[in-house]
């Protein structure tokens, strides 16, 4: 057991030191040098310079005790920094995954986002129309697939949250309600459960990205309140916020794919599990099957 603390300690102090200390320590100084510079001097490195240069021949001047709580306080500030920042994650969550509470701007993105995609999907029905596949060329199949890929890349699924993340995870959710009858805040836990270790891994390890992007782009929100005082730290923001945004929807789109595929080959075993399906079935679950299932899970709630 001592061996196993060890090596917890030493997760634990690794991940202090690549969550809040690098980190921190890269804003705490981008706070010093912009209230020394602020935005009359923003860009002036010979005065950033001369600053540093009187901080650091003061310091040895100091009593060893002064040194010791300027040192501490250096370390209260950038690990409260972090602190901070792993505080605001959850908020960044929110808003990348759209559930956002009920306003006008809400309810506006969700209806613009509708109206994008069923007008992109009227677009590929009716090409498919106009090119019957007996006698379609390949040319014409390319057009057709072109259109379905634009219509996914606004939403697998009719949109339900104002933003393309959101709208990822939502299309889960309606794709095992109208395929296959399942209710997934009841059913997902369960399924879980039942899935291979293979499975599970992958899931895992899609989430896991999609986290450390989160923890990534809330770095962006410090920045962007010190570039109130000093306009590069705000550039510097929006360029966090933006690398983990890219991250985040690559991340969220592996992890709802990979969510889907769990459905599709899973579903069955979780049937079989609580005795809704026959052991001699095969492939996904029926319609039918799916909401008895979902009604067995959900208890009468």
């Amino acid at each position: 057991m001592s061996s196993f603390f060890q090596e917890l300690a030493r997760k634990l102090a690794e991940r202090w030191v690549t969550l809040l200390l690098v980190p921190g320590v890269l804003f705490v100084v981008a706070a010093w040098a912009g209230t020394h510079l602020g935005h009359q001097h923003a860009l002036d490195w010979s005065r950033l310079s001369r600053a540093t240069a009187d901080t650091v021949s003061a310091l040895p001047r100091r009593t060893a005790g002064v040194q010791g709580i300027l040192i501490g306080a250096l370390l209260l500030g950038v690990t409260g920094a972090g602190l901070a920042v792993q505080a605001l994650a959850p908020l960044t969550r929110l808003i990348w995954l759209g559930q956002w509470p009920p306003s006008p701007v809400c309810r506006w993105r969700v209806a613009r986002r509708r109206i994008r995609w069923r007008q992109s999907v009227d677009r590929r029905r009716r090409l498919a129309l106009d090119h019957p596949g007996e006698s379609r060329t390949a040319d014409q199949q390319r057009e057709i697939d072109a259109a379905a890929d634009r219509t996914n890349r606004i939403a697998m699924a009719e949109p339900g949250r104002p933003t393309w993340m959101g709208d990822r995870v939502h299309a889960v959710e309606r794709i095992a309600l109208d395929r296959y009858g399942l209710d997934l805040t009841f059913t997902w836990p369960r399924l879980w459960l039942v899935l291979p270790d293979i499975s599970r891994a992958e899931i895992t390890a899609a989430h896991t990205a999609f986290a450390a992007a989160v923890a990534v782009g809330t770095w962006a929100w410090p920045y962007l309140v010190l570039g109130v005082i000093w306009w590069p730290a705000a550039l510097v923001g929006i360029g966090i916020g933006t690398t983990g945004w890219i991250r985040a929807r690559s991340a969220v789109d592996d992890m709802t794919m990979l969510s889907e595929s769990a459905l599709d080959l899973h579903s069955r075993t979780l049937a079989i599990a609580l005795g809704v399906g026959s052991p001699d079935a095969t492939g996904p679950v029926s319609l039918a099957e799916g909401a008895s299932l979902t009604a067995l899970i959900r208890k009468g709630r």
